[in-house]
C-alpha cells in the first residue's frame, strides 16, 4: 500500500549540504505550521519555535554546538554518512549547523516531563513538510549545547526566550546543495515483533 504521505515518509533523507539561498517565507511558514500541528502531550502545545535566519548568529551557535559536542569520531565501518558527513564523521566540519540558512530551535518547558518528546514530534512533522515542498532538513539534538557559552547566553536574552524553557533540539532548513538526495539505507530486519 502506498500514497503521497507514505511516499514522502519513505523518501525523506537528512540533508547536511545546503545552498546559500535563503528559504522563501511561504515555504518557511508551511514548515512552521507543520510543527505547530504536531501532537503534544495533553494537547499542551508547549514547544516554542525560534527561527534564526541570521548567518552570523547561526554560524557562531553552530561552532559552539560543535565545540561542546563530545561525539566519538566515526570509523571506516561505523559512521553517520559517507555522502553527507556529520560532525562525527569529519573533524574538519566546524559548524554543527552545516551552514544551513535557517536554524529553528525548539524550546520546551524545564518542568514538563514530556517536553522533549513534544519537540521531537514537531521536528518530524517539520522535516516531512520540508521534504514535501523541496527543502532539505536535518535534526540536531542536545540543542542546549549551542548556548553553553557567553555568546549563547546573550543570544537567549536577545531572543527573549523564557527562562523556564530550555533548548531541546534544532531543525536545520535550506535548499539542498546536491540535486541527488543521499541514498537511503535498507531497513534492518527483525525490528517488528508481533505478539
Amino acid at each position: 500500500m502506498t500514497n503521497e504521505v507514505l511516499e514522502n515518509i519513505m523518501t525523506r533523507r537528512t540533508i547536511r549540504r545546503f545552498r546559500e539561498a535563503q528559504v522563501g517565507e511561504e515555504e518557511l511558514q508551511a514548515v512552521l505550521d507543520a510543527g505547530l500541528y504536531a501532537p503534544s502531550a495533553g494537547g499542551r502545545q508547549g514547544v516554542l519555535f525560534v527561527v534564526s535566519q541570521d548567518k552570523e548568529t547561526n554560524e557562531k551557535l553552530g561552532r559552539i554546538k560543535r565545540n561542546n559536542s563530545h561525539v566519538k569520531q566515526s570509523t571506516d565501518t561505523v559512521y553517520i554518512s559517507k555522502e553527507q558527513p556529520s560532525i562525527a564523521d569529519d573533524p574538519a566540519i566546524i559548524n554543527a549547523f552545516y551552514d544551513a540558512p535557517v536554524v529553528i530551535t525548539l524550546f520546551v518547558p524545564k518542568n514538563f516531563l514530556y517536553g522533549p518528546y513534544d519537540a521531537s514530534a514537531a521536528a518530524e512533522n517539520m522535516l516531512l513538510a520540508a521534504h514535501s515542498i523541496g527543502l532539505g532538513g536535518c535534526y540536531i539534538g542536545s540543542a542546549w549545547e549551542s548556548f553553553n557559552d557567553p555568546f549563547g547566553q546573550e543570544t537567549l536574552k536577545k531572543w527573549n526566550v523564557r527562562t523556564d524553557y530550555y533548548a531541546a533540539l534544532h531543525v536545520l532548513l535550506g535548499y539542498p546543495k546536491d540535486e541527488q538526495a543521499p541514498r537511503g539505507k535498507a531497513r534492518n530486519s527483525g525490528r517488528i515483533i508481533r505478539v
